[in-house]
């Protein structure tokens, strides 16, 4: 079951990066060629503006949910310049720091999400009227999973061929 949840941010992913390359192709087709059937026509367009809207969204949350399963996989850049010179020890303590902040700012987006949430819950968007809060709530979402893969990654060991074994 663990596995099963584990794997949801991932499944989302994937959904969500299918979903934004539908939408654009379907931008694509609205813009440019239906619009021009219309114009050719000489009738009323027809109306593309949720594309935008839909496009943004699932880029925020594509994003965010993305970054947290970068933490999670351990598959962000990391600079070892100076730390392989380390004691085994210091180089643990450099890990759980680094780990440490990434915690930080997960809670931080994650905080100031909430917020953005809260000050935007009665805006909504032009073409769809979809709630502003949806938008914000991928920052909440984001940070909190950051936070909990950044903090599970500090306290377990780094993975063999890591520079800090």
């Amino acid at each position: 079951m663990l596995r099963f949840i584990s794997a949801i941010p991932k499944f989302t992913i994937t959904a969500l990066i299918i979903f934004a390359i539908i939408n654009l192709l379907i931008g694509v087709v609205l813009r440019y060629f239906v619009g021009a059937i219309t114009d050719w026509l000489d009738v009323d367009p027809v109306p593309f503006t949720w594309v935008e809207e839909v496009g943004e969204m699932a880029l925020a949350w594509l994003t965010l949910i993305g970054a947290a399963v970068g933490v999670q996989q351990r598959s962000h850049f990391t600079l070892h310049v100076f730390v392989h010179n380390l004691s085994p020890v210091g180089q643990l303590w450099i890990h759980r720091f680094n780990h440490a902040l990434i915690v930080g700012v997960g809670l931080l987006a994650a905080w100031y999400g909430y917020k953005l949430c809260l000050l935007n819950r009665t805006l909504t968007t032009p073409g769809l009227e979809i709630n502003l809060a949806w938008l914000y709530a991928s920052s909440v979402v984001g940070g909190i999973l950051i936070a909990v893969y950044g903090f599970a990654t500090m306290i377990s060991p780094p993975p063999e061929g890591d520079p800090l074994h």
